[in-house]
């Protein structure tokens, strides 16, 4: 399909991952004209699969994109374009969206843009990202299961979820970084469900064929760790950044009972808007938010 700068279309998605495959499929089907525009960088290509997403447990996520677009061609009112969206001004019912192509009108705009990762300054963590280093026990541990796991807890509130790992693996080390003193009676909890305290700063991750092997600190003695569990702290990406919207306290984007933000005619769905992050959660909310935006254009 051929498009122009002055085409309009009902409903611009920004994001092509999960979120945005699934609500450009719904909307499709419900004969709305679509625009989505996916440029990169994807949140999970680190990653080697995609797990807990039924029909699609183990699928790479370059093939999980790949079904999903051959998956939108018989839907000819969906368009799906490797473009970068740079601004979005206007109103409900008339958006203008600046793509790094030129520039569209959108009546909605839905908002699957995920979010960054912002990694820690610590060496080897990078390379290591997505390999032997995760955020979700429910999408990697199954693999791993039964291995040293480590937890980088980055605060107090944290720690528990070195207790939850448990239900992966008997051997469980928490590390605080030397940020934070651990108070008595969780240092207790801990210890007393079995999972061990490292409280030294991290000089480095060293990895083993290309897996991690060892967590080393400025003192004392390297810990051996076959995986370890973070949640980096994350920032919305910049197009949603400039469009100022109501955030909640974790800095994820604000929505009403109708998924809408608070801008009224853009609406959200994917990790942009909640840390219980995984592809299958990222899929359902972009699809709730593309049944309000469908119910929104169709009723007069």
């Amino acid at each position: 399909m051929t498009t122009t700068n002055e085409e309009t279309y009902d409903v611009v998605i920004v994001g092509g991952g999960p979120a945005g495959l699934s609500a450009a499929l719904n909307l499709g089907r419900a004969r709305k004209r679509v625009l989505l525009c996916d440029a990169g960088p994807r949140r999970n290509a680190a990653a080697v699969q995609i797990h807990g997403f039924v029909t699609r447990d183990g699928t790479p996520p370059q093939d999980f994109r790949r079904i999903g677009r051959q998956q939108l061609e018989p839907y000819t009112n969906v368009e799906a374009r490797d473009v970068g969206v740079e601004e979005i001004r206007g109103e409900r019912g008339a958006f203008q969206v600046r793509l790094t192509t030129g520039s569209v009108k959108a009546r909605r705009i839905l908002l699957c843009t995920g979010m960054v990762d912002e990694l820690p300054d610590i060496e080897g963590f990078r390379a290591l990202w997505g390999r032997s280093i995760f955020q979700c026990p429910y999408c990697h541990a199954w693999e791993v299961q039964d291995q040293r796991f480590g937890f980088l807890s980055p605060n107090v509130e944290a720690l528990d979820f070195a207790l939850f790992l448990r239900g992966w693996t008997g051997d469980v080390t928490v590390l605080t970084d030397g940020r934070y003193d651990i108070p008595p009676e969780m240092r207790e909890r801990l210890t007393g469900g079995g999972v061990r305290v490292e409280e030294h700063r991290i000089a480095r991750l060293v990895a083993k064929e290309d897996h991690l092997d060892l967590a080393e600190f400025t003192d004392g003695e390297p810990l051996p760790l076959d995986v370890l569990f973070a949640r980096p702290p994350q920032r919305q990406v910049a197009v949603v950044q400039a469009l100022g919207l109501d955030l909640d306290s974790g800095g994820y984007v604000k929505l009403d009972e109708r998924r809408q933000t608070s801008i009224p005619g853009i609406f959200a769905g994917g990790d942009l808007i909640t840390s219980a992050q995984s592809a299958v959660l990222a899929a359902a909310s972009a699809v709730q938010a593309a049944a309000m935006i469908n119910l929104e254009l169709t009723l007069p």
